[in-house]
């Protein structure tokens, strides 16, 4: 009986998931737009499943700030206001700059990082120079940008500064991506990431703070 229940909850688990990185990835694909309706029936239909699970992943991406339920009215895709993305850019500035401290005071990058990274920029570049359109190009290099920001996180070893932004990693990516979107700087944001790179491989903490801040800014621009 007890391994019937742990098999149904885990289960039940599974599915909750599922839902709720599908809902994200429709949202980061700009197949949900910030302040759509977010139908259960709909996603139980696609997905293939009961509307429970899709109940429990709405609730949970609720908590996250991911979806707003209004009485009477239905779930919606959050609308983040101006004054929200420039507290997650604020707050990705601080933990960043701390966590390339780190990376610089106690050498933790190699060169087979570095060349990772320049690896990752590169992919970046060429995207942006691509013949793809604006939307698909704001989406493939604002995952790229992350790979990039998440490999860096990960190298420091400061697991509570990792966690931290761990947490707030989708409303960075949905913040990037319409900053992104709305600028259409996507060349300046894939070289500005040599500009860290260079500031890291050269253990100068104001130059990369310089970098870093720049970098973040030149999202910014376009909504602040």
């Amino acid at each position: 009986m007890q391994n019937e229940q742990r098999s149904y909850l885990s289960r039940r688990e599974n599915l909750n998931s599922i839902v709720v990185d599908y809902i994200k990835e429709e949202i980061l694909a700009g197949n949900y737009k910030i302040g759509d309706h977010i139908y259960e029936s709909d996603v139980a239909m696609k997905l293939g499943i009961s509307r429970a699970p899709v109940r429990e992943a709405i609730r949970e991406l609720e908590n996250e700030g991911i979806l707003t339920t209004k009485p009477r009215k239905g779930t919606y895709v959050t609308d983040y206001t101006l004054e929200d993305m420039k507290e997650v850019f604020d707050i990705r500035l601080l933990l960043e700059n701390n966590i390339n401290k780190i990376l610089i005071y106690k050498d933790k990058l190699t060169e087979k990082d570095f060349k990772h990274l320049n690896h990752l920029v590169q992919e970046m570049v060429n995207i942006a120079e691509s013949s793809y359109d604006d939307n698909k190009k704001s989406i493939l290099i604002n995952k790229k940008d992350m790979d990039f920001h998440r490999f860096i996180w990960q190298k420091s070893g400061s697991q509570r500064r990792v966690k931290i932004l761990e947490s707030m990693f989708f409303q960075l990516r949905v913040a990037m991506l319409y900053d992104m979107y709305e600028t259409g700087n996507f060349l300046q944001s894939a070289t500005d990431h040599y500009d860290i790179i260079e500031a890291l491989r050269s253990k100068d903490i104001d130059k990369c703070k310089k970098a870093l801040r720049e970098h973040i800014i030149s999202y910014k621009i376009g909504a602040f």
